[in-house]
């Protein structure tokens, strides 16, 4: 099943071929030089760059998978949840495609891609937990089968990664700040500052970030003893990972499964890949991440969302963008 992928829901322009989960080629063209200045994405903007590169990138996509559009057998794209006007560029482009060619057109949840992105890389298969952690989402799902998903946590305000970009901006490190926050952790004392954990309630699975954001810019404001900033970086992460972590193992016991999946952009962090093992391995499981490429947005994990659903005969999507299209149960139909 070879499969063209297209990918625009935020600030990356990707398409990919994809053969049933071996992947032929992944082009993805970053935004980070665009936003960089604004410290984050800007939608309108976002929205007029994926016009100007989709072309040129399904184009490479294509020839670095030696393909033609006559030797694939559907196209595949993200129809949400993201942002509108960047969607409806991918969503657009697939739809020309597909009455170009009258291949067969697949709408996918970004969020099932991220789901099933790490069995590009391993042969785990559902059921499964899985940890879709990156800049818009933090979210746990159960993996009953592909297609079949039910939420099990998620954060009741921030994002992860959106917790890391807006720390990196306080401390002046740019964007994107999850990186930089990774980079300059790896010199630092995770024990150095005891920030917050944001766990609602002891009892409860779900995530809250934003206080912690506020703890660091009140300690910013308050310290009198400023320790390294490489020490700062590295206990705000210690205090991410921490509950990430602590979340996804209760709720493997709570259901009884023993697989794990994590994906998302910050599943490319090292400390959160090095802390996950370690738990998720003590706790009698084992566990998966994409390959580092295949972390943030890209257009691989959207065709072979869209393989894996054909080789089921499961429905695609409405051809819609959606700025909001939360990933559950009614996925299976």
């Amino acid at each position: 099943m070879k499969v063209l992928g297209i990918e625009t829901s935020c600030d990356d322009t990707a398409a990919a071929v994809v053969d049933g989960r071996t992947v032929l080629s992944s082009v993805v063209s970053s935004q980070d030089d665009l936003h960089a200045e604004y410290g984050g994405v800007v939608p309108e903007l976002a929205a007029r760059r994926h016009l100007e590169a989709i072309e040129p990138i399904v184009r490479a996509a294509l020839d670095r998978a030696g393909a033609g559009l006559g030797d694939l057998d559907a196209i595949a794209v993200t129809c949400g949840p993201g942002l509108i006007g960047s969607l409806l560029v991918g969503v657009s482009v697939a739809r020309g495609l597909a009455l170009r060619t009258g291949l067969p057109l697949v709408g996918i949840n970004h969020l099932e891609g991220h789901v099933l992105s790490a069995l590009l890389s391993d042969p785990v298969d559902p059921p499964m937990l899985a940890l879709i952690v990156s800049g818009g989402h933090t979210a746990l799902y159960f993996v009953r089968d592909i297609g079949d998903y039910t939420e099990v946590a998620a954060t009741r305000d921030d994002a992860a990664g959106e917790a890391f970009d807006k720390a990196a901006k306080m401390l002046g490190l740019g964007y994107p700040g999850g990186r930089r926050i990774d980079e300059r952790a790896a010199h630092g004392d995770p024990t150095a500052v005891r920030f917050p954990r944001g766990r609602v309630r002891d009892d409860d699975l779900a995530w809250s970030f934003s206080g912690l954001k506020t703890a660091l810019w009140d300690f910013l404001r308050s310290s009198r003893e400023m320790p390294t900033i490489d020490d700062v970086c590295a206990s705000f992460q210690e205090a991410v990972v921490d509950v990430l972590v602590d979340r996804t193992v209760r709720a493997m016991e709570a259901l009884g499964v023993e697989r794990v999946a994590v994906a998302g952009g910050v599943s490319a962090n090292r400390r959160l890949r090095e802390r996950m093992t370690e738990a998720v391995t003590a706790a009698g499981g084992t566990v998966v991440f994409p390959p580092l490429h295949l972390c943030t947005d890209n257009a691989a994990m959207v065709a072979a969302a869209a393989a894996l659903r054909l080789e089921r005969g499961l429905p695609g999507l409405d051809l819609v963008a959606a700025s909001r299209l939360p990933l559950g149960p009614e996925s299976a139909r």
